[in-house]
Formats: structure tokens, C-alpha cells, sequence
């Protein structure tokens, strides 16, 4: 009897632990796609992540091929979900006749809206998975768009079918940073504007516009986190010779 129960129990700890491997790489695949995608974006970022939000700077599309069912990523950068609902009644008027149109969006600057969908896949199959690669962005929607090439994927399949397909959607899209920033109004001497120019420059300090009359003024941006550091510090590196104001704050786009 236990010879004869051995072989399958030996084929269930087989399907068990190939299950388990396969959902271990996927989990990992993810992890990997956000560091790799994303990580760097933070690193580099003057402001250590805190104050700004990563989204796409306009739509992208990207397809995937797996067992012969297609997979086209439709990425958009969203505002309201009004705009979200707009484009997915276009790409399921465009695609009317495709087996699935998935799709996951995220909107606000806390992601405080979340809406997925299947479309008929099995549940947990397409729309989580797309969302789960959306993770790191606001105000972005993913539709993946399915045409049935006639072999079943299995649950496990559709998972990294669509998670693949929502991945190269977002390698293909052009991704922005909105960081907040505080606009100062500076004034100085002629003879000082060179010594200014130099110190923003050698700062990485935007300066956004120079005007030229009696005095030199120059508009520049600075982060709103270092609003306080940037006036000790300009104001101690001119002894005091230059006059500044803050004016207002900003929103902008830096391209990652």
C-alpha cells in the first residue's frame, strides 16, 4: 500500500513545490523591475524621494507573446478617473473584439483611488497583477489587452502574462518626476552677477530667467525642502550683498 501511494505523493510535493518556485520568481521578478526601474530614480533624487510623485509623461504601448495569445500594454497618464473611464472606452472600442481588456489605474498623490478589473480572466489573475506593477506610480492607468491564441496559460500563466505585459508597457513610457518647488526673485549688483551665476550653477540650481536694468535679477528654483538652507546660504556666500524673495510654489515635471 505505501509503495503504491508513494509515486503520488511524490507528484503532489512535485506540483506543490513547482507551484511554490514559480510564485517565488515572479514576487522576485517584481521586486527586481522596481529596483532596477525605479530605485535609481530615487537615488538620484536631490530630495531623498520624500516630496515628489513618479508618473508617465504621455502614453505608451508595448506587446508581449506568450503560448501564442497576445498581450498589448496600453500605458496613460491620468487626472480624474473621468479621463481613466474616457480612455478605456477607447481602447475597448479600438480592441471590440479581443478576449480581454484589463486594466489597473492609480490617481491622486497619495494613490488614494485604486481601481482594477479581470474582465472575465479568473479573479486575481490579470487586473492585480497589473496594479502590482503600477505600484510605484500616480496618476497612471495600464489597460493590457488579450487576444486568445488558443492555449490555456493556467492561472499562474495569466499572472505573469499580464504582470510581463504591464512591465514592458512602462519600460516604453517616458516616466516624470513632479517635484514641488519654491520660486526666489534675486537681485544684485552688476558686479556681483557673475560671482551669483557661478554659485547657483555650481549648485545645480535652476535658473529659470535673468533680466537685465538698474540691477540684475535672476528667477531661480529651489526645492521647497531647502527653501531655508538656500537663503542662509546664498546670502552668506555674498556677504549679504544680494536681496532675495520668495514668490510662489510650484509643481514640475523633471524627466527621469
Amino acid at each position: 500500500m505505501l509503495i503504491q501511494l508513494y509515486p503520488k505523493t511524490l507528484i503532489l510535493r512535485t506540483v506543490f513545490y513547482t507551484k511554490f518556485i514559480n510564485e517565488f520568481l515572479y514576487i522576485l521578478s517584481n521586486v527586481l523591475y522596481i529596483y532596477l526601474l525605479f530605485g535609481n530614480i530615487i537615488r538620484k533624487s536631490p530630495i531623498g524621494g520624500i516630496n515628489f510623485m513618479i508618473t508617465v509623461k504621455e502614453s505608451a504601448t508595448a506587446e508581449v507573446i506568450e503560448k501564442k495569445s497576445k498581450f498589448i500594454a496600453h500605458v496613460f497618464p491620468v487626472q480624474t478617473q473621468e479621463e481613466a473611464e474616457t480612455y478605456l472606452a477607447q481602447i475597448r472600442k479600438l480592441h471590440y473584439n479581443a478576449s480581454h481588456n484589463c486594466y489597473a489605474y492609480q490617481i491622486g498623490e497619495r494613490n488614494e483611488i485604486q481601481r482594477f478589473s479581470d474582465d472575465g480572466e479568473p479573479q486575481g489573475t490579470a487586473g492585480k497583477p497589473i496594479l502590482d506593477v503600477l505600484k510605484p506610480l500616480s496618476n497612471t492607468l495600464i489597460i493590457v489587452t488579450r487576444y486568445f491564441g488558443g492555449t490555456l496559460l493556467g492561472t499562474g500563466g495569466l499572472v505573469r502574462a499580464y504582470g510581463k505585459a504591464a512591465k514592458e508597457g512602462i519600460v516604453q513610457a517616458t516616466l516624470i518626476r513632479k517635484v514641488l518647488v519654491q520660486i526666489f526673485q534675486l537681485e544684485c549688483e552688476y558686479t556681483l552677477f557673475g560671482k551669483v551665476e557661478y554659485l547657483l550653477k555650481s549648485e545645480n540650481y535652476t535658473i529659470r530667467q535673468v533680466d537685465y536694468t538698474n540691477v540684475v535679477s535672476l528667477t531661480v528654483e529651489v526645492l521647497v525642502e531647502d527653501a531655508a538652507k538656500f537663503t542662509k546660504w546664498i546670502v552668506d556666500k555674498t556677504n549679504a550683498e544680494i536681496s532675495l524673495q520668495e514668490m510662489q510654489t510650484e509643481t514640475i515635471d523633471v524627466e527621469c
